[in-house]
């Protein structure tokens, strides 16, 4: 009786374990990832070379999008950023959303702030002009961006309501009292840095309200703005010049794709 005994209990406890351990293996298999990537420029890749048949969008392989996607094994994967976009056209872009779509990364605001416009402007102008546009944009990235960020974020948390959404920022463009001899003045320099710290601010604030993942892109490219004397994963005025201003493939790779490989593993 005690053999039997031992025998129901042996066969019971296999039965269990078995069943365990199908329970396991199938919570440890992992779910498909649908990637949509929106933004402006800086999402496409601009300035990072190798853009394909994109066009205009300048859609680039050395993206940290199309990394991203490269080194998880994505199920699926679509690259809709595009160069110049406002917040009107990454909601659009947000038609490449769905209730599958799992993860989403987006940067925009800069373009809506007239990030070119005061490009031009510190490059032609004066120091007062060029700080005097800096505040411009400053007053619109507070009392304005805020409201068609909102409207970018609640449009893609009504698409995909159970997606992760990484909301991505701008890094600072100078060194200040770098090793750049020639160029813009550090006033200049400190103005524009001062409009990516505002912009910074205002983001990571409307992310957060909609209960978002913001990455601030300023320390990730500490020591490596225009004028520092390491290795610089920005573009200066080059050409051709819609390049200027924007990550270099490895301001793509070291910069962005990395800080976002450190929020997602």
């Amino acid at each position: 009786m005690r053999v039997r005994t031992r025998r129901l209990f042996s066969v019971l406890m296999v039965f269990a374990f078995a069943l365990v351990g199908g329970a396991v293996s199938a919570a440890a298999a992992p779910a498909d990832v649908n990637y949509v990537a929106l933004g402006d420029s800086y999402s496409s890749g601009v300035g990072a070379k190798d853009y394909g048949n994109s066009g205009n969008c300048m859609r680039s392989a050395n993206a940290y999008p199309q990394l991203w996607a490269n080194s998880h094994s994505v199920s699926s994967f679509k690259f809709v950023a595009c160069s110049g976009a406002v917040t009107s056209d990454v909601i659009s872009q947000a038609s490449a959303v769905d209730s599958s779509t799992t993860f989403i990364t987006v940067s925009v605001g800069g373009n809506d702030a007239g990030f070119a416009d005061v490009m031009t402007t510190c490059t032609t102008t004066s120091d007062s002009g060029c700080i005097a546009r800096v505040e411009e944009a400053k007053t619109f990235a507070r009392n304005t961006l805020p409201g068609r960020l909102d409207n970018v974020y609640s449009t893609l948390k009504s698409r995909a309501p159970n997606a992760q959404i990484v909301v991505l920022g701008y890094p600072h463009f100078y060194e200040i009292g770098g090793s750049c001899s020639v160029g813009l003045s550090d006033t200049k320099r400190a103005a524009i840095n001062s409009g990516s710290d505002t912009l910074a601010e205002v983001t990571s604030a409307r992310a957060a309200a909609h209960g978002l993942t913001f990455v601030d892109m300023r320390p990730a490219f500490d020591g490596h703005e225009i004028c520092a004397s390491g290795e610089r994963w920005l573009h200066s005025l080059t050409w051709p010049v819609v390049e200027s201003y924007h990550p270099t493939a490895n301001g793509q790779r070291l910069g962005y794709y990395a800080a976002l490989q450190g929020v997602t593993g």
